[in-house]
């Protein structure tokens, strides 16, 4: 990748974003606690190989890149303070003027279907372990409120994807990870409008991005002790370990949260698991149990925002 092309790319795009937010298009733009982002960008653990990954629920197809219009213009000239984002490649890849243009604006392509062990995955923990930034939308897709589901009264997010898991678990160190939470978007870039109407964002919209406390490293490693000897939670194949997708080019199963699930294992058992299929299922059920640790802690924002229903059936 062309360092000048994807700065000139990003820069470009950024400045039209904040072009966007600050021209009156909007009714408003409010942002909450930004200085915790700001404060993660500038901390010296980056250049120890402690990275940021940002989570937010995913309300339109502007949600990235017209959220980081808010950063201060200085951040978009060097890729450390700019976020590498994952894409799909049937939504944003799908002919070489668009593969040219996200790759060039620091969005790593993924293939949907291809499980955790892909190409994208490593490289996103990869940027991590060097103190890149790195930006997940949960859900994985666009979910806009209405469609949020609802269990037992309770209004959810769609579940976030194992991927999510995997990334956290597989740096060399914690990263620093900081929910987030994006109202009004939705009604920016509503879902379903008919061509060409669905490209156009809807003018006097309120828009709010929140930035919550970073999430204790402690919550995730208390992760492999809250899951005992009892039968693996249910995961897709996709996520097992299949040499098929995988790039290698991170050893899967590694990192700081791997060596915590080799350490319960032996509490739990009294001896190590020599067996890769069986620690493959005990990764999967911590994977899993993390990627909820995360969700929650999103969701909890989002309730503090938006209320205990997070905007659904709102005006």
């Amino acid at each position: 990748m062309s360092g000048g092309l994807s700065r000139a790319t990003v820069t470009a795009v950024a400045l039209t974003c904040k072009a966007f937010l600050n021209l009156g298009y909007c009714a408003s733009v409010t942002v909450n606690g930004l200085p915790i982002l700001l404060d993660a960008m500038n901390s010296d653990e980056r250049n120890k190989g402690r990275g940021i990954v940002t989570v937010a629920n995913h309300l339109s197809t502007l949600d990235d890149p017209l959220v980081w219009g808010l950063l201060p213009w200085r951040s978009y000239l060097k890729e450390r303070t700019t976020r590498w984002a994952l894409g799909a490649s049937d939504i944003m890849f799908t002919n070489p003027f668009f593969s040219t243009f996200f790759r060039h604006g620091q969005v790593l392509e993924t293939f949907r279907g291809n499980g955790i062990y892909q190409e994208a995955v490593d490289v996103a923990i990869e940027k991590l372990n060097q103190g890149g930034w790195v930006h997940l939308f949960g859900e994985g897709k666009v979910m806009q409120p209405d469609e949020y589901p609802e269990v037992d009264g309770i209004v959810r997010l769609k579940r976030f994807k194992w991927g999510i898991g995997r990334i956290l678990m597989e740096t060399n160190k914690p990263p620093l990870i900081i929910p987030m939470w994006l109202t009004g978007f939705d009604k920016l870039m509503p879902e379903g409008r008919p061509t060409p109407s669905k490209f156009i964002p809807r003018p006097n919209v309120h828009l709010s991005v929140t930035f919550g406390q970073p999430v204790p490293a402690e919550e995730l490693t208390a992760a492999p002790s809250t899951l005992g000897p009892t039968n693996p939670t249910p995961d897709n194949s996709s996520d097992k370990p299949r040499i098929v997708h995988g790039s290698h080019r991170v050893p899967h199963g590694d990192g700081w949260m791997g060596q915590a699930v080799l350490r319960s294992s032996v509490g739990l058992r009294g001896e190590i698991d020599e067996k890769i299929l069986e620690r493959s299922e005990e990764l999967a059920r911590v994977r899993s149990e993390v990627t909820a640790i995360i969700q929650r802690d999103v969701e909890s924002l989002g309730r503090s925002v938006s209320g205990d229903k997070l905007g659904k059936g709102g005006s």
